[in-house]
């Protein structure tokens, strides 16, 4: 059926009065859009394992919705997306375009870029350099070859967007690449992201320079523009961008400070403004001559960087451009995209041409220039695949040059492929050639075993925490291990912050990459941060400790390869976790806020939870997990004190912390072996009081052996997992001995010794948990169990990583009440653990896998 456009109307009475909605303007463009999102987003869901940006899946999605697969079908594409139809999608897709480039100009620093040395400078002006020329000598044969001569376009033009096409590189998408290939802390990340920042500058000069030139000059049978039109429209273009940078960035900077929490919220009318300013800007450029976006991107980069304006913009708009509209870009230009031009030997070997010059360019240029600045040969070439990442701005340019008659169908069609090949090759290759080095394994056992053939060893920890909550009770447990004659402490803080799918994480991403919290705090001022950044530096001033503070930003599925990863780098002997349950506590009251039980704690999410899981599956060194029931509370000697007041909050931790004590239960174990040992470092400070509590095995559990059967795969929730070892229960007994014999050597003066052989194991934990005797329980996590411990896998587990005597103390229903570490000692041999289901007590041993105690 043919349609006017002119007559198309906006939508339908309805199905029931003979309307078909598809006919009709806006019913389609929901299905469109529709159609769009749930494409791009499965085929996301399906890149994900081989860590493919999501760019990839939105253009490969538009690709299959389009003429090249699904799109043969002419009833289909008559239906779902009529011709009539693609100037209202492409309206509103390029309305989600304006106001991204408003996002991207708003995450581009100016003055970071500034400081970020000749080095990144001379790797990005190469890394444009030489494919720019290799486009050009390309863009002779493609013109050449491709392209008749009534239709060819204009020599000046066509190769300034080959070149542009050839050597731009994708920021925000090198970004997201960097966070998951960890390299975003690294000095590569480092120098890709601010190389890729220069080169970021550098595209949007070009891509103004390009569309200058083009005009509409290609189309057939238009008027041919007089030269002087180009020179008019770029001197248009320079004077638009200083009267941006003169004019409007002063006045969006007083907006700013106007908009400032110091001045109450922010009002809706600055935010309007600023979004009709994003517009004005997109008319101005786009009445210049040049396309609406780089008006857009101008006026992102007016806006101040160091406010939290910027950041409610972002919140505002982001969601819905990047969620919903931006995609709809990528599909348009994966809709306008038909491989089946590609025919014959020519145009695919066209293709592969452009392909080679590309990748050739991009990373032999980078290449040279990086081992020139004496960059090791294997960084230099990760540096040259990660430059080589496609995407955004690579989508622009040739949809702009598809607009302007620069690139017919075929060229188009071979330049978008090349573009989806060389970003999905950038994260494999990387991951390929790029190796870091593994560190030395560590626990505090082999520490204390050095420290008296060298006083320069250091006793390194690494404690992460989601925010200001977990302040007071790392820095409460960090203190009390901090004093030790012979060993120097040094910390290192890393604040753990996810990384998701929305804008703002890309600029997150780009703010950390100075790796500490004051670049953080630097554009954003907000409690959170500010407050964690406060409490450490006090702590780092009254307690004379080294503290390096570190920001990880990250998905959560790959958040422990960074926490691993900084563990072996740094050479840390132990990982603190925070728990992802932590219990309120009224501070003034010295109860829970729930009412007094302590039943409901805060639930940071079951995603923080599996990251500890696999922190403690795959660490290098002995780990710790910290279930805070507000360990380095205040009491009522400071109970005006609020979160705000982290520093009075750090000083009086300094006279009012662990006054009850520590209490450490030993059942025997490595796990509990490396606890007893935390302990002596406790011991070892004054101030604190610790009681080693060791249970004996009970006269019901003397005559059995207790056989531990695997469970099924699907109940590894609900069961508690033991290390395959073949143990030695003789030499476990004895290493047990040798080590309390060791600790009482030393501390015995300074520790009260108890030993206890219970009738019921867990009502004997229990007593201990529910009493007020303690504000800190130490326990192992019990891998290789002992008898007792052996016996509590028949439990169904509610946190099976914590251990069975772990659990029992972190449980929800059993009004435990001081907060309980629960220590894992790292195994040199990387031994697999088993999950277990039941027990069976007997008298003699079984095989078959099962394991025996």
């Amino acid at each position: 059926m043919a349609f006017n456009i002119t007559s198309v109307k906006t939508s339908s009475n309805g199905a029931w009065q003979g309307d078909n909605p598809l006919n009709f303007a806006f019913p389609l463009l929901i299905v469109q859009t529709a159609l769009i999102v749930a494409v791009s987003r499965s085929l996301a869901v399906l890149f994900k394992p081989l860590r493919q940006p999501k760019v990839i899946a939105e253009i490969v999605g538009g690709i299959l919705l389009g003429p090249s697969a699904l799109g043969r079908d002419p009833a289909y594409m008559d239906r779902i997306f009529p011709e009539w139809s693609m100037p209202i999608l492409e309206s509103v897709a390029s309305i989600g375009l304006l106001f991204f480039l408003f996002l991207v100009g708003l995450e581009l620093d100016l003055s970071s870029i500034r400081r970020s040395g000749k080095r990144a400078f001379g790797i990005a002006a190469a890394g444009i350099t030489l494919p720019f020329l290799a486009g050009v000598g390309v863009s002779f044969v493609i013109r050449n070859t491709l392209y008749t001569a009534a239709d060819r376009p204009g020599f000046v033009e066509f190769i300034v967007f080959m070149g542009v096409a050839l050597s731009i590189t994708a920021f925000p998408v090198l970004a997201r690449i960097l966070a998951e290939l960890k390299l975003l802390t690294t000095q590569i990340g480092e120098t890709a992201m601010a190389a890729a920042a220069f080169n970021d500058v550098a595209a949007w000069i070009l891509l103004a320079l390009a569309v200058a030139l083009a005009g509409n000059g290609g189309e057939s049978g238009g008027e041919k523009k007089s030269p002087l039109v180009s020179v008019w429209v770029l001197l248009s273009g320079v004077g638009f961008v200083a009267f941006m940078l003169v004019v409007i960035r002063p006045v969006m900077k007083w907006i700013a400070k106007r908009a400032s929490p110091e001045n109450g919220a922010v009002r809706e009318s600055y935010v309007c403004l600023t979004l009709a300013g994003v517009m004005v800007s997109g008319l101005a450029t786009d009445l210049i001559g040049i396309h609406s976006i780089f008006g857009a991107f101008v006026f992102g980069l007016t806006i101040p960087k160091d406010g939290e304006f910027g950041q409610r913009l972002i919140e505002r708009i982001e969601d819905f451009v990047s969620g919903l509209l931006l995609p709809l870009y990528f599909a348009t230009s994966g809709l306008k995209t038909d491989v089946a031009k590609i025919r014959g030997a020519v145009s695919w070997g066209m293709l592969g041409l452009v392909v080679v010059t590309a990748c050739v360019g991009k990373i032999v240029g980078t290449f040279a220039v990086a081992v020139m600045v004496k960059i090791p040969a294997r960084e230099a070439l990760t540096l040259g695949f990660l430059m080589n990442t496609k995407g955004l701005v690579e989508l622009i340019v040739l949809n702009i040059g598809k607009e302007k008659k620069v690139l017919n169908d075929e060229t188009f069609a071979i330049l978008v492929l090349m573009a989806l090949f060389t970003t999905f090759i950038t994260t494999p290759s990387a991951m390929a050639i790029y190796r870091p080095a593994r560190g030395i394994h560590r626990k505090l056992k082999d520490l204390s075993a050095s420290e008296h053939s060298s006083s320069k060893e250091e006793l390194r920890i690494l404690a992460c925490l989601h925010g200001p909550a977990n302040v007071s009770s790392l820095i409460s447990l960090i203190v009390s291990i901090r004093t030790t004659k012979i060993l120097k402490l040094k910390l290192f803080v890393m604040h753990l912050m996810e990384l998701t799918e929305r804008s703002s994480s890309i600029i997150m991403v780009r703010r950390a990459q100075k790796n500490g919290f004051p670049f953080v705090n630097r554009y954003r001022h907000d409690e959170c941060h500010s407050s964690v950044i406060r409490g450490f530096q006090a702590y780092r001033q009254l307690g004379r400790v080294a503290v390096r503070p570190i920001t990880a930003v990250s998905p959560l599925p790959t958040m422990h390869e960074d926490i691993c990863l900084m563990a072996e780098t740094k050479r840390v002997t132990m990982i603190i976790l925070p728990f992802h349950r932590r219990w309120n506590v009224d501070y003034g009251h010295g109860h829970h806020q729930d009412g007094g039980d302590g039943n409901v704690p805060e639930n940071v999410g079951h995603g923080w939870r599996l990251v500890n899981q696999r922190v403690l599956k795959n660490a290098p060194c002995s780990v710790a997990v910290l279930v805070d029931r507000g360990l380095g509370s205040i009491e009522s000697q400071s109970s005006s004190l609020d979160g705000s007041n982290v520093v009075e909050r750090v000083c009086v931790i300094f006279f009012f912390f662990l006054k009850k004590g520590v209490c450490v239960i030993f059942f025997g174990g490595p796990d509990d072996r490396e606890a007893l040992e935390l302990g002596g470092r406790m011991a070892e400070h004054p101030a604190v009081k610790v009681t080693i509590m060791r249970f004996l095995v009970g006269e019901k559990l003397r005559s059995n052996t207790i056989t531990l059967h695997p469970a099924p795969s699907k109940c590894k929730e609900k069961n508690y997992a033991f290390l395959t070892t073949n143990v030695d229960p003789e030499k476990e007994k004895e290493l047990d001995e040798g080590a309390l014999e060791d600790f009482m050597s030393k501390w015995k003066d300074m520790v009260e010794y108890k030993e206890k052989e219970p009738n019921n194991t867990i009502e004997e934990i229990l007593s201990i948990g529910q009493s007020q005797d303690f504000d800190l329980i130490v326990v192992g996590r019990g891998r290789s169990p002992s008898v007792e411990v052996a016996a509590l896998a028949e439990r169904q587990a509610e946190h099976p990583e914590l251990g069975p005597v772990g659990d029992v103390l972190a449980s929800s229903n059993n009004h435990v009440i001081p907060s309980v570490l629960v220590v894992q000692q790292h195994n040199k041999a990387h031994v697999e653990e088993i999950t277990v289901s039941k027990i069976v007590k007997e008298s003699s041993l079984s095989t078959d896998g099962d394991a025996n105690v």
